[in-house]
């Protein structure tokens, strides 16, 4: 359970384009910097960037959960993981 869902997988094609539209703001915020902007409105920027990229994490494993489910044999074990990977990134 160790192996994120594929790109074909409509969740996993929703956590594809947070990520993109994270990179996208990243982008952004290096532009920012190049131009001098004021610091509040980069860190602002910074911050969002942080949201999504903390929403596709929660996403991949709700992903990962959701298919696991689906197929019935979810194990303690794999549950502990999940978890583990959900407590990781707060």
């Amino acid at each position: 359970m160790t192996q994120a869902a594929t790109p074909t997988s409509n969740g996993a094609t929703q956590v594809v384009n947070r990520i993109k539209r994270a990179q996208g703001q990243l982008s952004g915020v290096l532009r920012m910097l190049e131009e001098g902007r004021d610091l509040q409105e980069i860190v602002n920027q910074l911050k969002a960037v942080s949201r999504a990229l903390d929403r596709a994490g929660f996403a991949i494993i709700a992903n990962e959960l959701r298919q696991a489910a689906r197929e019935g044999a979810v194990s303690d074990e794999d549950l502990d993981q999940l978890e583990r990977f959900f407590l990781s990134l707060s």
